[in-house]
């Protein structure tokens, strides 16, 4: 049988080496197998011809049929641009080509008959289309048309001709060599249960639709293929963890922690807190390693519960540690835990890059001989260098920013991997849960401490800066501290390091009586460090930064957040900035600073940010107005394989419905030896060799 996986892209008609090498880089396209994979992203139906009197600048793709009544040159250099005048009786259109002009003028040949296809457009008050699809009408044959793909494509393929048109051809030219049924992805039980079409039948039609239906199906059983695997990897690697890896048995909840709740609890647990504690109880008292995933907005108490299952470790006789992703954090964290550990006899140390010399030999000892119970860092936590006498608990803070390579080498840490609790103050939407932290458990504190007010958000135009300084000079004299974020995005970082300056010298000049301090991540650490400490010591009421205060400063008496072009953020990004403040008693604000000119989409956005302070009503509107690969610190690098059609903000139902349903084959599974499932376990295993899968250790 012909095997496309084996068969070179090259060896295609009209492919060859040098489009070849192109398609390899730019699309990750090497084999047939791997151009049938890469799927239109829309379609457009091209049965239909329009006449040119019925046509404005609005509308979508158009097809016309007429001839070229003249051609002129227009522009000089590279302004330079080629206008053919196209006709078809009913008026007159204007096709329009940038570049490839000596192409376009060897090809086409006036008052012949052609078929014309693209999107019009309005310039200087007449209709073109530039850079259109041309062709003869003997060549095509429309009423076979009906619904055309169309692939996205990179400028460096325009440039090499390599056009959604080109990829079509080439598409049809592989499908045309399906003779036989393509090997099937599925088994016959799954396929008969949830009534999908043949993977052949999919793949045919996903490229050329015979009619809408037909394409609705062949989406649906690629989707529910791709988020099975999924769901299949992550659920499959749990079972062998759960099998292979005994957890550390934590029997008693003992003096140490009894101490804690009894003198030294700040305030009492919310309802939320003590849930989430339960829930961690029984996974350390189970036998199983616990991996547990705990989701919190900032100021939700996550650090409280992280103590407190510590002192449980400790209560057993074993060590814990925690790891924060930057030395202001992890500096942040030995404060607070002291404080909240205060009078009680258990050793905290901290450990970052900056512990040098006789200072980090003891801690090194000291974590050897066990009398260091809690060890706070960074990376350099994870050192080989770096280790415990009997490690039971690690405890990750915002784990998005470590690699899961890194992760990793904390389980050798001991003899059998420690109990895993990871934090993220970063609410992240069900649908990604699943897929992104699918092999953790899930706990959720979704109530704030007493004591704590909403934040009050307000959106406010650039063009009202003087009510605005009013109300800036009202929280400080009121005694209150102010942050000034700008945005700091990498594609225009020099024009944003110029607003944050321009920003920075206009506050000093509106302020001349406060103390300004500015932050960026473009400042050397020490110098960034210094700039914070006068801002947490109280010693400056302002700061003008970029979103490098996003994860770090603690200070309760900063009441207000400005946000300078909040457009350009995205809004879980917005929510997690906003968290900075409303960390004391005082009411805080949170003022959104936008220019008068925004789009529609951009209006709701800062809308929802206005209307709710609910992190996880925000990470799912975020994901479904911007998609998953945009998400803060949750890109998909972090599922184990492409997702090349499914779409998880538009497919949760679906992803849950085929998590379902791959639970229940591992479980009735466990050792994927059943013969009816042989297909699912060969394919699983064929993903996994195709895409390295780091999900399997997180």
């Amino acid at each position: 049988m012909f095997d496309f996986t084996t068969r070179d892209i090259k060896y295609l008609s009209g492919v060859g080496p040098q489009r070849a090498a192109i398609l390899n880089k730019e699309l990750d396209i090497y084999s047939l197998s791997d151009l049938l994979n890469y799927f239109p992203y829309k379609y457009v139906d091209r049965s239909r011809v329009y006449n040119i009197n019925e046509i404005d600048g609005n509308m979508p793709y158009i097809q016309l049929r007429g001839h070229i009544l003249s051609i002129d040159t227009v522009g000089e250099g590279r302004k330079r641009r080629m206008v053919a005048h196209f006709t078809d009786g009913t008026g007159v259109i204007d096709l329009v080509w940038f570049q490839g002009i000596k192409y376009v003028l060897k090809k086409y040949k006036l008052n012949e008959e052609y078929i014309v296809f693209g999107k019009p457009t309005v310039f200087n008050g007449r209709i073109n289309i530039s850079h259109p699809d041309i062709d003869s009408p003997k060549e095509l044959n429309l009423s076979t048309l009906g619904l055309r793909p169309y692939y996205n494509t990179t400028e460096k393929m325009k440039r090499s001709f390599l056009n959604s048109q080109l990829l079509e051809k080439m598409m049809a030219a592989v499908v045309q060599q399906i003779q036989e049924p393509l090997p099937e992805t599925l088994s016959p039980g799954v396929l008969a249960a949830h009534h999908l079409m043949s993977r052949t039948d999919a793949i045919r039609n996903i490229h050329f639709p015979q009619n809408p239906e037909m394409l609705r199906k062949a989406q649906y059983r690629l989707k529910f293929e791709e988020l099975f695997y999924v769901q299949l990897n992550i659920l499959r690697y749990t079972k062998d963890r759960q099998q292979k890896y005994r957890g550390y048995v934590f029997r008693t909840v003992g003096e140490v922690f009894n101490e804690f709740y009894a003198k030294n609890l700040p305030f009492e647990l919310t309802g939320a807190q003590k849930r989430v504690l339960k829930e961690i109880r029984k996974d350390l008292g189970s036998g199983r390693q616990m991996n547990r995933l705990l989701q919190g907005d900032v100021g939700s108490g996550k650090t409280l519960v992280a103590l407190m299952s510590m002192l449980i470790a400790i209560d057993n006789g074993f060590q814990a540690c925690m790891m924060a992703p930057t030395e202001i954090l992890a500096n942040q964290h030995l404060e607070t835990i002291r404080e909240l550990l205060f009078g009680m006899n258990v050793r905290v140390e901290l450990l970052t890059g900056s512990v040098k010399g006789k200072q980090r030999e003891k801690i090194h000892t000291g974590l050897l001989t066990g009398d260091i119970q809690i060890l706070i860092g960074t990376h350099a936590v994870i050192e080989d260098t770096v280790n415990f006498s009997s490690l039971g608990l690690v405890i990750i803070d915002e784990q998005h920013r470590f690699g899961v390579a890194q992760r990793a080498r904390l389980w050798s840490k001991n003899s059998q991997p420690p109990h895993v609790l990871v934090m993220t103050a970063t609410p992240i939407p069900r649908t990604l849960a699943m897929t992104l932290y699918g092999d953790l458990d899930v706990s959720v504190i979704d109530e704030l401490p007493p004591g704590r007010k909403p934040i009050k958000t307000i959106h406010q135009f650039d063009n009202r800066r003087d009510s605005l300084y009013r109300f800036m000079r009202e929280q400080i004299e009121a005694g209150r501290q102010i942050y000034i974020v700008y945005p700091l995005i990498k594609e225009s970082e020099k024009i944003d390091l110029k607003n944050l300056e321009d920003g920075y010298l206009s506050i000093r000049q509106e302020f001349p009586e406060c103390n300004v301090v500015k932050v960026h991540g473009k400042m050397k650490a020490a110098e960034k460090d210094a700039q914070m400490q006068l801002f947490a010591s109280g010693e400056a009421q302002i700061m003008v930064a970029t979103t490098v205060i996003e994860v770090g400063v603690n200070v309760p008496n900063a009441s207000v957040m400005i946000i300078e072009n909040a457009e350009r953020f995205g809004l879980s990004q917005l929510h997690q900035l906003r968290g900075r403040v409303g960390r004391g008693a005082e009411q805080s604000y949170c003022i959104f600073v936008t220019s008068y000119k925004l789009s529609d989409e951009t209006r709701k956005r800062l809308e929802i940010m206005v209307n709710s302070n609910d992190g996880f009503e925000i990470a799912e509107a975020d994901l479904k107005l911007r998609g998953p690969g945009d998400l803060e610190g949750t890109q998909q690098s972090g599922i184990a394989f492409d997702l090349k059609i499914a779409n998880l903000a538009r497919d949760g139902q679906l992803l849950q419905y085929v998590r379902d349903i791959a639970q229940e084959i591992v479980d009735r599974d466990p050792t994927s030896e059943l013969a009816e499932n042989e297909i699912l376990w060969k394919t699983l295993k064929a993903l996994r060799k195709t895409h390295v899968s780091w999900a399997a250790i997180s």
